[in-house]
């Protein structure tokens, strides 16, 4: 007989052994990558940018070696899960000040247009006013229009969170409708369409 709970169980085992795996794992420190471990803090610093990250004192975090080592006191579940958690965190910020991270998007529609002044978007999206979107100074922003192809949006930055909840909100201004699929998108990003009356109807 189907167990569900068991099967929750188990679901949760495997997600702590990859967690606690995750969380031994050292993550190296490139060149031109500076990383200071306060009590309570992990600072990243490199050349696309700085970030902080507040760290449970429960965790341990230390600079060996030219790596960034993660401990935790006891296999609890609870210190497993953090102990993966902060080591994807800081591996993310490592990245992020090294390299940064970007996100492109496209805005899909007839007449549709995305421009951009200094961190203010504008967007042209089928409504009867601009939409002005304020982003964040961390964010690189910038627009491409060019013949043929869709309008783009690109977010550049080091914090990997905050370019991925700021794409989310942009994308939620006017978020690709199932028949032609306009709106705002993620670019690569696989739509499901519905058919429409038409289509349904010749179907049958």
């Amino acid at each position: 007989m189907w167990d569900y709970r068991s099967f929750s169980n188990l679901k949760s085992q495997i997600s702590n052994l990859i967690m606690s795996r995750i969380g031994k794992q050292p993550i190296p420190i490139p060149q031109g990558v500076t990383v200071t471990v306060n009590k309570s803090s992990v600072t990243v610093k490199g050349k696309v940018g700085e970030l902080t990250q507040a760290v449970n004192p429960d965790i341990t975090v230390k600079v060996q070696d030219n790596h960034v080592l993660l401990e935790r006191p006891t296999d609890q579940k609870r210190h497993k899960a953090m102990h993966g958690m902060y080591r994807s965190l800081i591996a993310n910020m490592i990245k992020g000040t090294s390299e940064g991270y970007k996100l492109e998007q496209e805005v899909v529609g007839v007449g549709y247009k995305a421009t951009h002044k200094g961190q203010q978007l504008d967007l042209v999206v089928g409504f009867s006013h601009h939409v002005v979107f304020e982003l964040p100074k961390e964010i690189k922003l910038e627009t491409k229009t060019e013949k043929g192809k869709n309008p783009a949006i690109i977010l550049q930055s080091a914090d990997k969170q905050l370019v991925g909840q700021v794409a989310a909100k942009i994308r939620s201004i006017r978020a690709p409708e199932p028949y032609k699929g306009k709106g705002i998108k993620f670019s690569g990003e696989k739509l499901r369409k519905k058919a429409g009356k038409t289509a349904a109807t010749a179907a049958k």
